[in-house]
């Protein structure tokens, strides 16, 4: 078979050239400096902006005028940059905390694809190997970053499970655990829906130190009761749903079913298991499923799953599958899906 010359196959080459790391950096810088903070649609000199974010001028400049090249801001005599409508997704109150995902992937994240290859060839998380660390681990240990994780996965994750969740039917549903749920803010949603539920939500102690505020703050802290604990070790027993919003794909199928395996022992025999996470379109093409697929397996030994393998690895822990609902509107993003469970 003769050799492909780049004129025979231009897309893959833009595909690398356009689309490679310095593109996803350039997004951090402007992340990071919180440009879009500093923009509005009047026009500022790069000079301004570069005392206000400590930056260097004419690097900045240089990283401003391709922002303009990708959509992010616009370009004006003698220098001076406004922002898009596009570039405000990257404001800090701009719906779905873009700003904070970009900045989450970019650092710490970013290093550790550096060790890809260790990776695939040994089937463990690069991350562990550059930062000499688990991931959670790190987190623990580096509380700026801790922070923002908390704060990424506060808003880029929830609104699309909230919206998987709003359309299930919570009938004869009166408590719920949301295991690994974080400060309670899916939890609370869901009981403003169901005003005669009541709910657990169950994370770590350093997560769920800041779960009475916001419980408080959403007004259901009288129908919440926060628990501190491990769900590999133990999980709120009794109730009649169990949740596990965006949990799953961070472990490795063995992980998992130790997590599924403590949930199994908590469910009595009428209780439903509700799993919210993605499921990976089959049939090919470079949908972000596959590509988060390749962020879990790099930075925590996770992985995104197919419908089958969900229906695999829940059998394996003693559910049956009873339903899998896509979102209604995936587009091009990362497909949020609900999964039904009951034992066995």
């Amino acid at each position: 078979m003769p050799a492909l010359t780049p004129s025979q196959d231009p897309d893959l080459m833009q595909l690398y050239h356009m689309g490679g790391p310095w593109i996803g950096q350039t997004m951090y810088v402007a992340a990071e400096l919180g440009l879009a903070d500093h923009l509005g649609s009047e026009p500022k000199p790069v000079a301004e902006l570069a005392t206000v974010t400590e930056a260097n001028e004419d690097v900045l400049y240089r990283f401003c005028r391709v922002l303009s090249a990708m959509g992010v801001l616009h370009a004006h005599p003698d220098k001076h940059f406004s922002l898009t409508e596009a570039g405000a997704i990257l404001r800090s109150d701009a719906p779905g905390g873009f700003r904070y995902g970009v900045m989450l992937q970019s650092g710490a994240c970013f290093r550790a694809w550096t060790e890809v290859m260790h990776t695939v060839r040994t089937g463990k998380p690069a991350f562990d190997k550059v930062h000499g660390a688990a991931y959670y681990d790190y987190l623990e240990a580096n509380p700026a970053e801790n922070e923002l994780f908390n704060r990424t996965m506060g808003v880029t994750s929830l609104a699309p499970a909230i919206a998987a969740l709003n359309r299930y039917d919570f009938t004869g549903i009166k408590s719920v655990v949301d295991v690994g749920g974080g400060v309670g803010t899916l939890l609370a949603a869901v009981l403003k829906l169901n005003p005669e539920m009541t709910g657990v939500v169950q994370d770590l102690a350093t997560v769920t130190a800041e779960a009475p505020g916001h419980l408080a703050e959403e007004g259901v802290q009288d129908r919440v009761e926060v628990v501190s604990g491990s769900f590999f070790d133990s999980v709120v027993p009794g109730a009649d749903a169990y949740v596990l919003s965006r949990v799953l794909h961070n472990w490795s199928d063995e992980d998992c079913l130790k997590i599924l395996g403590r949930i199994h022992e908590a469910m009595p025999p009428h209780a439903k298991l509700i799993v919210v996470d993605s499921i990976v379109r089959e049939g090919g093409g470079l949908h972000p499923s596959v590509l988060a697929d390749l962020f879990m397996m790099v930075i925590l030994g996770g992985k995104e799953r197919t419908e089958q393998d969900w229906r695999e690895l829940l059998d394996t822990a003693g559910f049956r599958m009873t339903q899998a609902v896509q979102a209604e509107n995936a587009g091009d993003t990362l497909v949020h899906a609900l999964v039904e469970a009951v034992r066995r």
